[in-house]
C-alpha cells in the first residue's frame, strides 16, 4: 500500500474516464464481439449462461467471504467473550471489515448500483435491449437499480487486497499479484456475460483499490490516525460492557 500503487491507480482511472467518455463508442465496439455469441434459444450474450463462468464467479464471491470469515468471527468472540484476547489482530478485523463494507458494500452495491442509472450491455438497444446506452460519467440512465455502474463482482475480487496487504513481506507481492488476476478474470468475465461495460469492472476495481489505500494508511500509516491492536480491543471491551448493561437495565425494568 505505497504511493505507487496509488498513482498507478489514479493514471488507470484518468485515462480510462478520458477515454470512454471522449469515445463512448469504444466500449460498444468491444462488447459487440460477445453480443453475438448466440446459443440454440437465440439468447444474446450467451456466455452469461455459461455453467463455468457462474461457477468462477460465484467462487469468487465465496473466497472474497472466506478472507474476511476469520476477522468476523474474532470480533464476535470479542464481543461474547471481551476479556478473552482477540484470535486475529485487532487492527486486521477493523481494517477488513471496513475496507469490505466501505469499499464493495456501501459504496458499490448501496450507492452506485442503485443511484447510477447507466444500463447493462445486455439491456441496451445497441444489443437488443430496451434501455438507451449512456457513457460511464452519466447517471442518468434508464436502469432503476443494480445498474451496470459500477461492478459489484468486480468490487468483491479486488477487495482480496486488503488482506493481501496483511500477508507476511515475502509472500506479500505474490498475495498482490493473485488479488489482481483474480480481478481481471472476474472483469473480463463480467464483460464477456453481457453483465458490464469495460469501464464499469476498470472503475469497480479503481474505486475499490483507493478505499482499502486510504483505510490502510488511516490505521497503520499516518501517525495521527494509526491505531494499535491494543487500543482496538479496549474499545470493543467498552463497547461490550456498554451493550450488557444497557441489556441489564432494560432486563431490570421489565
Amino acid at each position: 500500500m505505497n504511493r505507487t500503487g496509488l498513482i498507478i491507480a489514479l493514471v488507470i482511472a484518468a485515462v480510462t474516464g478520458v477515454i470512454f467518455a471522449l469515445f463512448p463508442d469504444i466500449e460498444l465496439q468491444i462488447a459487440r464481439p460477445f453480443y453475438e455469441f448466440i446459443d440454440v434459444n437465440h439468447n444474446v450474450f450467451s456466455l452469461r449462461f455459461y455453467e463455468p463462468f457462474a461457477w468462477v464467479r460465484d467462487s469468487a464471491l465465496w473466497f472474497s467471504a472466506l478472507l474476511v470469515a476469520p476477522a468476523v468471527a474474532a470480533l464476535l468472540i470479542k464481543l461474547i467473550h471481551p476479556r478473552r484476547k482477540m484470535l486475529v489482530s485487532g487492527r486486521a478485523v477493523v481494517f477488513l471489515i471496513s475496507t469490505l463494507v466501505l469499499g464493495p458494500g456501501l459504496l458499490v452495491n448501496v450507492t452506485l448500483k442503485n443511484h447510477w442509472g447507466r444500463p447493462r450491455p445486455v439491456e441496451v438497444t445497441q444489443f437488443e435491449g430496451t434501455e438507451h446506452y449512456v457513457s460511464w460519467w452519466d447517471p442518468r440512465g434508464e436502469c432503476d437499480k443494480n445498474c451496470s455502474f459500477v461492478s459489484g463482482d468486480v468490487a468483491g475480487a479486488i477487495w482480496t487486497m486488503a488482506p493481501a496487504a496483511l500477508a507476511p513481506p515475502q509472500w506479500r507481492a505474490l498475495a498482490y499479484g493473485g488479488s489482481l488476476a483474480l480481478g481481471a478474470v472476474i472483469a473480463a468475465l463480467r464483460v464477456m456475460q453481457g453483465g458490464h461495460f469495460v469501464s464499469d469492472v476498470i472503475f469497480a476495481g479503481v474505486f475499490t483499490f483507493l478505499i482499502i489505500w486510504v483505510v490502510y494508511g488511516l490505521i497503520y500509516r499516518w501517525r495521527r490516525t494509526r491505531l494499535s491492536d491494543e487500543a482496538v480491543e479496549r474499545s470493543l471491551e467498552r463497547f461490550s460492557a456498554s451493550i450488557a448493561e444497557l441489556f441489564g437495565k432494560r432486563k431490570s425494568e421489565l
